[in-house]
This record gives C-alpha cells, structure tokens and sequence, in this order.
C-alpha cells in the first residue's frame, strides 16, 4: 500500500489483493474519528468495504497496476472513491434468495446518499459514494435528508 494523507483526503493504492480491504477499512476508521465524523463510520466502512471488494474481485489488476481509494470530507460528509483499469461497470446483482454474494451495490444504494461510476482518464473507472452528515442530528446517509426536510415543517 502507497499512501498519503492531506487535510481532507486520504488515498492509497492497494494491489488487487483481498487483504487490503481490511486495512484499507483501518485507514478509513482512524481518518473518520480524526475529520469529526464517527457518525458516519459504520457505514462509510461497509460502503468502503463492498466497492473496493468489487474492485478486487472483479477487475483485473496488472501487477504494474493498483487499485486506488480516495476518502474526501466535506462540509456535508463524505466522498468515497475507488479507482480500478477494469472494463465495464458495476450493476446492482440479482442474486437468487440462498446467494452468498451480489448484494454489495445494494447495500452501497441503501447506505449512501447518491453513488455512481465515472470515466477517468486512462483505462478503468472511478467507482463513487457520498454519504452525508446534518448537523445537530448526528443521522447520516437519505435518513438524514428526509429528516432535514421534515425539520423545515412546522407540525
């Protein structure tokens, strides 16, 4: 893993081995706690988690090539990104009832407030999430806009 730190952003580059999903996890963890956003953390990892796993398991990496993350905070939240070479682009699965695997992105639409795949210069993609924090509610993710909007109701 190459990594390095700046303010608001983590990125790393990791091989396409499954271990690095862990640390990756570990990095992400302490950069929640140091930004002031723990209120995020349970999902943001599992978020992490699930599309550098896709990443790994499902693109080819060249050993030349790494497969990179970049965590960004913002004033609202948080921005996850992982970059791969792969070809083709990640679909939610439809795995039968008994599957083991194929709800990853699933769990990426239902944690996260808007995620999506981007181009990006060179071959590859730049897989995303972005997951949100109100202020004073500590509630993260599309509970946290639909309790926004609910607060600007007078009841």
């Amino acid at each position: 893993m190459n990594g390095e730190c700046g303010g608001d952003v983590v990125v790393s580059r990791w091989s396409g081995h499954p271990g690095c999903v862990g640390r990756a996890r570990a990095q992400l963890r302490k950069a929640l706690a140091g930004w002031g956003l723990t209120a995020v953390e349970d999902s943001a990892l599992l978020v992490l988690s699930e599309l550098l796993t896709n990443a790994v398991c499902h693109t080819y990496t060249a050993p030349e090539r790494e497969i990179e993350t970049r965590c960004t905070r913002s004033s609202g939240g948080l921005r996850i990104e992982v970059v791969d070479a792969g070809e083709g682009r990640p679909v939610p699965g439809a795995p039968e009832a008994d599957a083991t695997g194929g709800r990853g992105l699933w769990l990426v639409d239902a944690l996260a407030d808007r995620w999506g795949v981007t181009e990006r210069e060179g071959p590859g993609k730049v897989v995303w999430a972005e997951l949100s924090v109100v202020p004073d509610t500590g509630l993260r993710g599309k509970g946290a806009a639909e309790v926004s909007s609910r607060a600007d109701v007078p009841t």
